[in-house]
């Protein structure tokens, strides 16, 4: 669905935002969108309205864009500004949200491709009306510092001898069998603690699951990408009808009670996780 308007005869594109069960030309006109020059506006196909908007083809062709992708804050600047034209949407009917940079070479193409898609929009539209999306991260429960690995010299060690300079020590018969023990200790404490908040992990999604019409579980941020040094153990979203919205909360409250994790409860979110390929 997605074309390089760089070759367009007349240097713009169609930008499609989202596609709407409804008209929503009043919500989303004068949006300033992801460009400057023109406004965000409406284009009806069938029975379904696309949120569009003209851009200049060049500011994203394959160089340009590749660029973009590589400066953090364009990026985001760009991803803020489409998800804010999506969510007012998203506020006004059901709505399926589009990829970031979804373009076509001119308004016959876009229209031509999107009706081709009338069914899948249907379908994701049917699935996720009056549902929103919430993002759900636990990480695992905070425990007490464990004993430090010490040294063998450490473990145990004999008096020196008269003969022995002073500030040197030999370590006391067996210290090196009772320091392979604590190591294997401490690492079947680690593997102990794994599998426990593993377990914990699976309770919370299948509770959060009892909630939810659909669920998806995504890769668990590491500390160094995430920049937290706490130990994510579910990285998971739910599709959750706006009726029972107000459950989470308590159940949230109630998890970590009763697990001792930390969990993070965000959104509602528009539903992009449940829209499928579109």
């Amino acid at each position: 669905m997605k074309e390089s308007g760089a070759d367009s005869p007349d240097g713009h594109a169609v930008y499609v935002f989202a596609v709407c069960g409804a008209p929503v030309q009043t919500a989303v006109a004068d949006l300033p969108g992801v460009a400057a020059g023109t406004a965000v506006r409406t284009l009806p196909f069938g029975e379904l309205t696309a949120v569009v908007q003209t851009v200049r083809a060049a500011d994203f062709a394959d160089e340009a864009w590749q660029a973009r992708l590589s400066d953090t804050r364009e990026l985001e600047r760009y991803a803020r500004a489409h998800h804010h034209v999506v969510t007012v949407a998203a506020a006004a009917c059901p709505t399926v949200p589009l990829p970031l940079a979804t373009l076509y070479h001119d308004e016959e193409r876009a229209l031509s491709a999107l009706s081709g898609e009338t069914g899948r929009f249907r379908a994701a539209l049917a699935r996720t009306a009056d549902h929103s999306e919430w993002g759900v991260k636990v990480y695992a429960a905070e425990r007490p510092p464990q004993d430090a690995e010490r040294p063998v010299a450490e473990v145990g060690t004999a008096p020196r001898g008269p003969a022995e300079p002073a500030g040197r020590t030999r370590p006391a018969p067996g210290a090196g069998l009772a320091y392979l023990d604590r190591k294997r200790g401490v690492r079947a404490r680690r593997e102990q603690q794994q599998e426990e908040a593993l377990r914990m992990a699976e309770t919370v999604d299948a509770e959060f699951q009892r909630v939810a019409a659909a669920a998806r579980r995504l890769r668990p941020h590491s500390p160094e990408l995430a920049g937290d040094p706490r130990v994510q153990v579910l990285n998971a979203t739910y599709l959750v009808a706006d009726r029972r919205s107000g459950e989470l909360e308590t159940l949230t409250r109630m998890l970590q009670d009763s697990t001792g994790a930390q969990i993070e409860l965000s959104g509602p979110w528009v539903p992009y996780s449940f829209v499928g390929e579109v």
